[in-house]
């Protein structure tokens, strides 16, 4: 039986805040959560930090938040979230979540608000509950990882917003412009169990995250609870096809497209043809682009990720233990 970990709520919460935005921006997310801290007489340390350092900062924030009995803080983006969720699964750590991305899908699904300054003030309330995270080989992520035309798809994106600003619509523009000139095929060889299947495909897509699931129109059977994930397939299509997709894509139905396959699991090992001399396959996971060595190895982790949110509504956690129940 799972026993969540106890908030000691005079021991200072560690924000681990991603710099990379500038002065102007930083001092508003200072803003926003110093505000919340002295609303709510609680204390917490502030740990601005470069995109480069910010894996080291974050191991260390939750080094100390476990040594406290409190919990690191995400303030970030996708990969801000991603990054912090790393350092504090390993250490079975406390965390928490002040989401200040475009999609905010992991923050959505657990209930917590978009608003950086709302989020914040009600995560100084929560208690610590566990939540279902994957790995793609030894790296966490918490909505979803990715190989072939995903990763490219990501890549663009983050060149439009550069160019055009981050919004929705950029985000749709540029992943219509990647798909339309999708030519590059992945050969896989698939291993889930006892069976093994070699496939073409222009991208495979691993969800762990219900909400973005159902935008796409890919509906998991099992709850996401139920130590499952799902994958999704794009078999290769010619350009008339890729507009047909798209238009299922935008009206939430993409797997109803015949050219898409879609498959719960719970471990899948993936084995791409790389091109001579070449070890590295390049994956995506929670917006972060990257390259891996292969095989890839992808599995729901059955140690959980103890995240500050509302109770869960289900009964598939366990109450956070309390200082009541037995601790000194």
């Amino acid at each position: 039986m799972l026993v969540c970990p106890v908030i000691d709520p005079s021991a200072p919460l560690q924000f681990v805040i991603n710099a990379a935005s500038g002065s102007n921006a930083a001092d508003a997310k200072r803003q926003v959560i110093e505000a919340a801290l002295v609303a709510a007489g609680r204390q917490g340390n502030l740990l601005f930090s470069h995109p480069t350092d910010l894996a080291q900062v974050a191991h260390r924030a939750a080094k100390q938040a476990l040594a406290t009995r409190t919990a690191v803080v995400a303030v970030g983006g996708d990969g801000t979230l991603n990054t912090v969720a790393q350092a504090a699964h390993a250490l079975g750590c406390p965390m928490g979540v002040v989401p200040q991305g475009t999609f905010n899908y992991f923050a959505r699904t657990h209930g917590i608000p978009s608003d950086p300054a709302e989020a914040t003030q009600q995560l100084l309330q929560w208690s610590p509950w566990p939540v279902q995270v994957a790995a793609i080989n030894d790296r966490v992520f918490l909505v979803n990882a990715s190989l072939g035309l995903y990763p490219d798809l990501l890549e663009d994106r983050e060149a439009y917003k550069a160019r055009f600003g981050r919004s929705r619509w950029v985000a749709f523009w540029a992943a219509s412009a990647t798909l339309l000139r999708a030519q590059r095929r992945l050969r896989l060889h698939i291993e889930q169990g006892a069976s093994a299947r070699d496939v073409q495909a222009l991208t495979l897509f691993v969800g762990n995250n219900r909400l973005q699931l159902q935008q796409l129109g890919v509906e998991p059977e099992q709850a996401i609870s139920a130590a499952h994930i799902t994958a999704v397939m794009l078999r290769p299509i010619g350009t008339l096809s890729m507009l047909r997709l798209m238009l299922h894509g935008a009206m939430g139905t993409l797997g109803e497209a015949d050219s898409v396959e879609h498959f719960e699991f719970d471990h899948l090992v993936v084995r791409p043809t790389l091109a001579p001399g070449r070890r590295g396959v390049k994956v995506a996971f929670d917006g972060e682009v990257t390259r891996l060595r292969a095989p890839l190895d992808f599995r729901v982790l059955s140690k959980p990720l103890y995240l500050l949110m509302p109770s869960p509504p289900g009964p598939e956690s366990t109450a956070p233990h309390t200082p009541e129940s037995g601790d000194a």
